[in-house]
């Protein structure tokens, strides 16, 4: 062998998976020993989610939110501050609001939709880290229809028989009751249309809810133009379950999270602020 190595065949070798797992960048959000430490990771997570739903282009006005459960007092979430742009949050301007919608630690009021809808989601299920709600045009498109999300395309398939419908539209959601409804209809799937409204996705990370969002609003939005096209052929019902078993768990929407972390926090990294 020269000074130069030659790629060939014969000096090829199989990676262990081991070794390969090992040189994996993305940090988990398992195993913290310290609460301030996986405190500042969602935090992160948060700020990040937020970002990216700004460039996104899911801000809407003063709607929209994603909050985090926090590590050491889970009756307690962080989320954004009321009336700064998606594209604009630091992980220094993030609210910890209680269980009685208060603000207890930051420099801003907070959505009172906001602590209505997530309050009554966390309280609902105790797993559930990450909760995301906005008001996204493909997403509000298709809540306006009879429409739920069909199993069109691989992509979509992570909502099969994973999402409901909340079918009220009552205005706008200040009422704790409402809330306590919305976390009822929602029951155990990681995603919900709000008819004329929007969409809500939860996961037991922050990564995974942001995920589940994107993921949504782009299976809406194929829907829609797919069958504004023509005759949408969905994919059979075995494979569609089959698709939601190999890529529908929440450990699946947070590795899918991971690649968009990167490109926000190298593009903007004041976001860690």
């Amino acid at each position: 062998m020269t000074a130069r190595e030659e790629l060939s065949i014969e000096n090829l070798r199989p990676i262990p998976e081991k070794e390969l797992l090992s040189r994996y960048r993305p940090v988990s959000p398992e195993g913290y020993q310290d609460p301030a430490e996986e405190r500042r990771y969602r935090k992160e997570r948060l700020a990040a989610a937020l970002r990216l739903f700004g460039h996104f282009g899911f801000d809407e006005g003063v709607a929209g939110h994603i909050s985090a459960r926090d590590p050491e007092y889970p009756d307690h979430f962080w989320v954004n501050p009321f009336a700064v742009p998606f594209s604009h949050v630091r992980v220094s301007d993030l609210l910890l609001v209680d269980e009685e919608g208060n603000v207890v630690k930051g420099e801003y009021l907070v959505n009172k939709a906001a602590f209505v809808i997530h309050s009554c989601i966390h309280r609902a299920r105790p797993e559930v880290v990450g909760v995301a709600h906005a008001h996204s045009m493909h997403g509000k498109a298709l809540s306006a229809t009879d429409q739920r999300i069909e199993p069109l395309t691989q992509d979509a398939c992570v909502f099969h028989d994973d999402h409901s419908v909340f079918e009220e539209y009552t205005g706008l959601v200040n009422d704790l009751a409402e809330g306590r409804r919305l976390a009822q209809t929602l029951g155990s799937h990681k995603a919900m249309i709000l008819r004329n409204h929007g969409l809500l996705t939860v996961g037991n990370s922050v990564d995974s809810a942001a995920y589940w969002f994107v993921a949504m609003e782009r299976s809406a939005q194929a829907q829609l133009l797919a069958k504004a096209a023509g005759t949408a052929l969905p994919i059979p019902p075995e494979y569609a379950k089959l698709t939601y078993e190999q890529s529908g768990m929440d450990q699946g929407g947070w590795i899918q999270f991971q690649p968009l972390f990167e490109y926000i926090a190298r593009r903007e990294p004041d976001l860690f602020d």
